[in-house]
């Protein structure tokens, strides 16, 4: 036991917990009338909280009285407590002697107070803390005693973290709090409350509803708090209305009450929350207006572009405009646009010449003086007169519409005085000159204008007023770049095959292509030569279902598609893939992925359910896509339901290559294969599209039969000496090729693989010392190839990649050096995290390595491995008489 200012006297545990110290023995009536008092609390008073007991000690030392509170308290019952000595039942042998002297000093009229460990098996630890409160007594025959009181240290502790925590709660929270008594009077506020009402929190005990807010909503509230208080159901998002002294606004509460109750479940008030809901209110205002806005938007997104006439379109945007978002509309268009001029539409400044073509009021039955009062006034000082529809005009340079049309910026006109003038002009509240901006071209003008008593126009109608244009604009664009397609497709056509006698390390090549419709020489079939890092070469051929016009620009897209994909070097099924992801967008309005409505159309001989033409088909290819690396020789395949490659190895016959068919490009739904074939030096590698093998009147088989028989009976097909032109006019000559049906495209490609003297490769340790090993290694090696021009420039290059590689990359390191016609140094590591160049700043002590590479070499990249990643670059190969870029200049450059 010990007393309460000190805990080094406590004992650390007490056989069967209980009592400390031993005070004055009590009266045993006295007693009886403390234990009752105690024992008769009501329930939810506060002595149920804290756990206090009580028992009290005889004169001679030992327990008179034991309460039912301490037998719950200590665990004990009377029978094993009353006439025990507590310092021999209690305390430990070595603490008896000093037991007894504090019981004696307690006898003798001292009052004690400390703190007793006790025993309780539902503690974490198996034992309490009691605060035993001894105060000395006397019985009826003056004798000594003692009453004792203990409180539960651990309940008296969590009342007190609730109190803290409740105040906590009450006092910080953010939103108003406050508490009513069953008077219906205020009791308490928060600080957050009484801000709100500009008065102190202790000013708010005692008022009532009536004192805070207008007599209407005081008496709502007061109704409220009157029934939460009776039937305890508790009121959520009530709506209150008043004013607060720091506002000029009224403002807006959302309340929610709830009734407290005490332990034992007697209501004692009403608590509530009042979340001020001003700014919601506002903002569901304002989503109103947007939500008008979005349907407008919508509207306009059905109603506009559903021609590509241009006129037509800028009628739709009036008809959409007005009357729902403006009274009066006009749409103005380049002149040359609509001339079908190739130059960019409109001058620099603005005033390039205009066309009315659509004009709309909700107010007037015929076009007014309006927003293009500023337009120029050919007979001077006259007001002007209204622009007719199809009239053609120009603003002058200082005027407002001009501004919009050269800096594609929105211009607010204000209204004119209506003592200016008789015009319905002078009646309007506001005019927005909204430039119309399609793929960043200013393509005409749009003018809303409101009258007066009509709202005027906000930012959030401006927005509008942007978002209507540029639909409306991009429609125009379209409608007129469709106009120029005819005139762009022959040369669309030219430009997307490969220039001349295309050229790859490694491969000799000769190709030819046969429109299928000679007047338009336009069509659907592609072959391309891609070159790709480390000398391998890329050979495409594709066929896009149709022909003319429509297949050739899905021919360019595609085309284009497969270019981009293989320079992210890709593996080729990889690459098929991706290619048939994009053609199904490509065949659907938006660039939906509806493949399985477009599969089914497509077979139905490429018409919708309404009989329309289906675009789908045009967008439905097939492709076959290899990759040859002349340093190992091999040749990897992938197919995309296209014709299979043919091979014609020396000394051989030739042979269709079983290359897996795959679905074609905008099928979707399956995945591609891939195979990988070793070509001998010599081989020959034909790649072709089906107008070459198959006509109405030879089946296919048949077709394929011709072209191998063809390639096979050509005296030197297979001979590395003879000339591929001849080969592929050889092919054209046997085969009938003039039936017109189909386009035709001839690839050949005569494998040359990179002799060995003209490859240097090396693996290195994951070691520092690694990158001084790379650097002699390559100047070694461009020694012996007599490159000594590339010498300096090649092994700083080389050092920057081995030490990234080393740094950020993992495993073992690869060099390798390949000289064909140019000079590409690789640089292998097992490491998975591609090289990103980036801006290093003048304090930064490194991060310009590849910065570095980039200002001296022809072209650096970086690509995939199955084990890693390869960094790559490319020399041009000297000529002796230009010189590449110095590397003391370049290194200056980055800083």
């Amino acid at each position: 036991m010990s007393e309460k200012p000190t805990g080094a006297e406590m004992p650390e545990e007490t056989v069967g917990s209980q009592v400390s110290p031993v005070s004055q023995v009590s009266p045993m009536s006295h007693m009886s009338l403390m234990s009752a008092v105690w024992q008769s609390s009501p329930p939810g008073s506060i002595y149920d909280f804290i756990r206090v007991a009580s028992f009290s000690l005889g004169p001679d030392g030992r327990i008179a009285q034991w309460s039912e509170r301490a037998t719950e308290l200590l665990g004990l019952t009377a029978r094993q407590a009353i006439g025990k000595d507590p310092v021999e039942a209690f305390v430990p042998p070595e603490l008896r002697e000093a037991g007894h002297r504090k019981v004696a000093d307690i006898l003798d009229g001292r009052e004690w107070t400390g703190l007793v460990p006790f025993r309780r098996a539902e503690a974490p630890n198996g034992h309490g803390i009691a605060e035993v409160y001894v105060m000395p007594a006397q019985d009826e025959r003056g004798e000594r005693s003692a009453l004792c009181i203990a409180v539960d240290m651990n309940a008296l502790r969590g009342l007190e973290t609730d109190l803290a925590a409740s105040q906590a709660v009450f006092g910080q929270s953010p939103l108003g709090f406050f508490l009513f008594g069953t008077d219906l009077r205020m009791l308490r506020v928060n600080e957050r409350f009484a801000k709100v009402f500009g008065r102190p929190a202790d000013a708010y005990r005692g008022a009532t509803p009536h004192d805070l807010l207008p007599r209407s909503e005081a008496e709502r509230l007061n109704a409220a708090l009157r029934q939460v208080l009776e039937d305890g159901q508790s009121l959520t998002d009530m709506p209150i209305v008043g004013d607060v002294p720091s506002s000029p606004h009224r403002r807006r509460w959302s309340v929610s009450l709830y009734r407290l109750h005490s332990s034992s479940g007697r209501p004692i008030g009403v608590a509530g929350l009042a979340t001020d809901v001003t700014g919601r209110r506002r903002a569901e205002q304002e989503a109103a207006g947007v939500r008008r806005n979005l349907a407008l938007l919508n509207e306009a997104g059905a109603r506009i572009g559903t021609s590509l006439d241009l006129e037509t379109t800028a009628r739709e945007l009036l008809d959409v405009a007005v009357p729902q978002f403006c009274d009066l509309a006009s749409v103005d268009l380049y002149q040359g646009l609509l001339s079908g001029d190739e130059t960019p539409p409109g001058l620099a400044d603005g005033s390039a010449e205009l066309r009315r073509v659509a004009f709309a009021s909700a107010v007037s039955d015929g076009p007014v003086a309006f927003g293009d009062i500023y337009r120029a006034d050919p007979d001077g000082g006259r007001p002007p007169k209204p622009i007719q529809v199809g009239e053609v005009h120009r603003y002058p340079f200082n005027s407002l519409c001009a501004n919009a049309l050269r800096t594609a910026q929105v211009q607010v006109v204000p209204g004119r005085d209506s003592g200016e003038s008789a015009e319905l002009g002078a009646m309007l509240q506001s005019t927005l000159v909204v430039p119309m901006v399609a793929r960043d071209t200013v393509v005409g003008l749009a003018q809303f204008s409101r009258t007066k008593g009509s709202e005027p126009f906000g930012e959030r109608d401006r927005a509008l007023a942007v978002e209507l244009a540029a639909r409306a604009a991009v429609s125009i664009d379209n409608a007129r770049l469709y106009r120029r397609e005819h005139e762009r497709a022959l040369i669309l056509q030219r430009s997307l095959l490969p220039p001349g006698d295309p050229e790859a390390a490694g491969l000799d090549i000769a190709c030819r292509y046969l429109p299928g419709n000679a007047a338009t020489e336009v069509g659907g079939d592609w072959f391309d030569v891609i070159e790709l890092p480390g000398h391998r070469t890329a050979l495409v051929v594709g066929d896009v279902m149709g022909r003319g016009l429509r297949a050739a620009v899905a021919m360019g897209e595609l085309r284009t598609a497969v270019r981009t994909l293989a320079l992210l070097d890709l593996e080729p099924a990889e690459v098929l893939s991706a290619l048939d992801e994009i053609a199904r967008g490509l065949g659907e309005p938006g660039g939906s992925h509806t493949t399985a409505r477009s599969g089914s159309r497509a077979a139905r001989g490429g018409r919708a359910a309404d009989g329309s033409s289906d675009l789908a088909e045009v967008y439905l290819a097939t492709c076959v896509y290899a990759v040859y690396d002349p340093v190992t020789r091999r040749c990897t395949f992938a197919n995309a339901g296209h014709l299979p490659p043919v091979v014609v190895e020396p000394g051989e016959n030739a042979l269709l290559m079983e290359v897996p068919p795959g679905m074609p490009l905008g099928v979707g739904g399956e995945p591609f294969e891939e195979i990988e074939v070793e070509l001998p030096d010599g081989a020959l590698l034909a790649l072709y599209t089906d107008g070459l093998v198959e006509s109405r009147d030879h089946a296919l088989d048949e077709g394929l039969q011709d072209f191998r028989t063809a390639l096979s009976t050509y005296e030197g097909a297979g001979s590395p000496d003879s000339s591929l032109e001849d080969i592929c006019d050889h092919v054209l000559n046997s085969i009938d090729t003039h039936h017109g049906e189909d386009d035709i495209a001839l690839l050949m490609a005569r494998v040359q693989g990179l002799p060995s003297d003209s490859v240097g490769d090396w693996k290195l340790p994951s070691d520092p010392q690694s990158v001084g090993r790379a650097r002699e290694l390559a100047r070694e090696q461009l020694e012996s190839w007599g490159m000594d021009d590339l010498v300096d420039t090649t092994e700083l290059l080389v050092s920057e990649l081995v030490t990234n590689a080393l740094r950020y990359g993992e495993g073992e390191i690869r060099l390798r050096l390949l000289l064909d016609r140019t000079l590409v140094c690789e640089v292998w590591d097992g490491g998975l995290v591609q090289p990103r160049r980036r801006r290093a700043r003048d304090t930064d002590e490194g991060g310009r390595g590849l910065q570095l590479v980039g200002l001296l070499s022809a072209g650096w990249g970086s690509r995939r491995t199955p084990h890693g990643k390869t960094v790559w670059f490319e020399l041009a190969l000297p000529d002796g008489q230009s010189q590449g870029p110095d590397s003391v200049e370049a290194l200056l450059s980055l800083w």
